[in-house]
């Protein structure tokens, strides 16, 4: 990517960003007062997520000025690593919302009351669906642009908001409509269900970045293939991967004649470098280069041949 091109790409980035803030800004305070109105449990829950989406927006607009950042002194693979902490903080507010949530639900079973106002908390979320599909909209528009995928993160998050909003609909029509007192509290408790389950996910995939998790299998077999491509490389080993915010890292030991000259050998490098970047441009790449036959340890993981299955076919 050129400096030209991400200079165009940042600011459609942060613009996404910052209308995700000001929407959930602004269904923060409509359905503040809509729960507080209708003293629905459900539209409790929608309004928990929306300050977590409020959270998340923030996060993602963190996210989108932290990778336009380069690598400096003390932080050599860049400041990826942030994101996964700051999720891990929404993580724990999610659970405590959570919990609150539930908690509320199942007191509102031991009394059931009938929903006050149900038409205005209709209305409400009809509002919020509407809404939320504008910024949708718009975020995929960007996403084509930019690639960004703090902000498809943040896109696919809101996607599940409008199902939510969707569940509280069927909530309060159920239980003004159709008397069934138990549909506000049990909606309730299953948007706290779904919260933690969310909850759950994010912070699985904090953790594995903070782990430096290796990437997918598929991932992985597809990098090899397009590294393994190069005239003259005779093998590959101690291959490891790790990911840190939108950012990928790759490393490997390639193994090439033991008679070839230093400018020899690392003209192949250089091949081996230019067909990945071509490939996977987002990926910084460190290669070792050993002569072939070359063992550096004998710890078995480390040195195990992950070349493709078709190489020796194909020299």
């Amino acid at each position: 990517m050129t400096r030209d091109e991400r200079r165009r790409i940042i600011p459609l980035a942060m613009r996404a960003a910052l209308a995700s803030v000001a929407m959930a800004c602004f269904l923060l305070a409509l359905k503040g007062f809509a729960a507080w109105h209708t003293g629905s449990v459900a539209m409790l829950g929608s309004l928990a997520d929306t300050a977590l989406d409020l959270l998340a927006s923030l996060v993602t607009l963190y996210g989108v000025k932290l990778a336009a950042e380069p690598a400096d002194h003390d932080h050599r693979f860049g400041h990826g690593k942030a994101e996964a902490l700051a999720a891990l903080f929404q993580v724990a507010l999610i659970t405590a919302s959570a919990a609150g949530i539930a908690w509320r639900a199942i007191l509102a079973f031991g009394n059931p009351n009938a929903t006050a106002d149900a038409e205005f908390g209709v209305g409400v979320s009809i509002v919020a669906i509407l809404a939320t599909l504008v910024l949708l909209a718009y975020q995929r528009s960007v996403i084509r642009k930019t690639g960004s995928v703090a902000i498809l993160a943040d896109n696919v998050h809101y996607q599940s908001d409008v199902l939510l909003n969707g569940s509280v609909i069927v909530a309060l029509v159920l239980d003004q409509y159709f008397a069934w007192r138990w549909a506000d509290p049990l909606f309730g408790i299953a948007i706290a269900a779904w919260l933690a389950w969310n909850a759950f996910g994010a912070s699985s995939n904090a953790i594995d970045q903070l782990m430096d998790k290796e990437w997918p299998e598929d991932q992985r077999a597809a990098f090899l293939d397009v590294a393994a491509r190069q005239p003259g490389l005779k093998g590959i080993h101690d291959f490891r991967t790790r990911r840190s915010g939108s950012h990928d890292f790759a490393q490997f030991h390639m193994e090439v004649e033991r008679e070839l000259t230093v400018a020899q050998a690392h003209d192949i490098v250089e091949g081996v470098e230019r067909n990945l970047r071509d490939v996977f441009p987002k990926v910084e790449v460190l290669i070792h280069l050993d002569p072939e036959g070359h063992v550096d340890t004998d710890n078995p993981l480390v040195e195990a041949d992950v070349t493709p299955h078709w190489f020796g076919k194909r020299l």
